[in-house]
């Protein structure tokens, strides 16, 4: 059974990490940042506790003796959405002072997979560099931005869309991709 590292941070955009959570098959392990708690609650009406039961356990970011900060505890991927740039600019600079951004390192440092879901629009210049600087060490980059070729009728058609893609990219099986009836 594949194992994942869910990490929400306080960008705008919950739904997704949500999302994430109840659709990823598999072991799934949550880290919220503190802000990601208000703004999950600002933005969905919902609370760490309503998120529990679609993760096996859940741990605090100020966690950093968690069994994730250590790469004796191998897992599947780790996947941040959203990720804030502030976040990315921590993972970029080596700054692994809370669980998400400790947890990032090991998986650069282990090579095992990353993606991060950044949230944020538009980018500087200093927010590329940091998430180029992070491609260059294998991380996938994927700015949340949902699929619109399958046009979705409602947000939670358009968010699942963007769960399928991320699922795409760990190898988990989707409904279908763009015109995928013409590989029949």
């Amino acid at each position: 059974m594949a194992r994942y590292l869910i990490g929400i941070t306080g960008a705008s955009g919950s739904i997704h990490g949500v999302d994430l959570l109840r659709h990823c098959p598999g072991e799934k392990f949550l880290v919220m940042s503190d802000w990601a708690r208000q703004v999950l609650f600002s933005e969905t009406g919902l609370k760490p506790a309503d998120l529990a039961p679609h993760a096996k356990k859940v741990f605090a970011d100020n966690d950093l003796a968690a069994p994730f900060s250590s790469g004796s505890n191998r897992h599947d991927g780790m996947i941040i959405v959203p990720c804030s740039v502030s976040t990315v600019a921590k993972i970029a600079a080596g700054i692994a002072d809370t669980l998400i951004t400790r947890a990032a390192a090991v998986c650069m440092k282990e090579r095992m997979r990353l993606i991060i879901c950044v949230r944020e629009t538009p980018l500087s210049s200093i927010a590329l560099e940091n998430c180029l600087k992070l491609s260059r060490e294998g991380v996938v980059i994927m700015p949340v931005s949902p699929p619109w070729y399958r046009n979705p009728k409602d947000l939670d058609e358009s968010v699942r869309g963007f769960t399928n893609k991320i699922l795409q990219l760990l190898g988990e099986p989707t409904d279908g991709g763009w015109r995928d009836e013409e590989l029949e």
